[in-house]
């Protein structure tokens, strides 16, 4: 099982353009049996997990930017109801994101605006495997150019696009069983 973090749009155009994309996404973590992680938000990234409970995900966990529960529903308005379990970080939507990010085996990525961003040049900097869900608009659109601007990426550095969400998440999975094929044991 691994651990397959969602990143996507709280808010913005691409929250309606991805939302079934976001479902379908949540649904197809489930069927392979990864846990999903999110930044416990609204948006794309709780349509997502809450289809992945939907369809009987075993773990889905929310790293919340709140030092605590009352701050992550009063402060910050965060959503709780998805989640087994929400890690308080009090880190802030910046320090969030690098705790999400680095605790994730593989990053999925929906449409989304700068903290999707943020959460792509975070991967890519700690070389942990992302794949862009495409067709829900956002900066999604715009990361195959960015790569070709800051090109080359780190070796060996997988980034993936696909515009089906179970052939997305099967091509992630096929990554991480190359690179962590000597640690079979912790991984399946």
């Amino acid at each position: 099982m691994y651990q397959i973090a969602i990143s996507g749009a709280a808010r913005g155009d691409s929250v309606e353009e991805g939302k079934l994309l976001a479902q379908a996404m949540g649904e197809a973590i489930a069927k392979t049996g990864n846990a999903l992680m999110s930044g416990a938000t609204i948006g794309l990234p709780n349509y997502t997990a809450e289809a992945y409970k939907k369809a009987g995900g075993i773990m889905s966990v929310g790293i919340s930017p709140a030092s605590s529960k009352v701050e992550h529903v009063m402060k910050y308005h965060l959503p709780t109801n998805a989640y087994d379990t929400i890690i308080y970080s009090g880190l802030h939507y910046i320090g969030r994101d690098t705790l999400l990010i680095t605790s994730s085996d593989a990053v999925v990525s929906i449409g989304g605006r700068m903290g999707t961003l943020h959460e792509f040049t975070i991967a890519v900097e700690s070389s942990t495997p992302i794949g862009f869900l495409q067709g829900a608009g956002g900066i999604s659109n715009e990361v195959q150019t960015l790569i070709s601007l800051a090109h080359p990426l780190r070796d060996g550095m997988e980034v993936l696009f696909n515009e089906d969400p179970l052939e997305l998440i099967n091509d992630l999975v096929r990554v991480l069983d190359k690179e962590h094929s000597k640690y079979k044991g912790l991984y399946y």
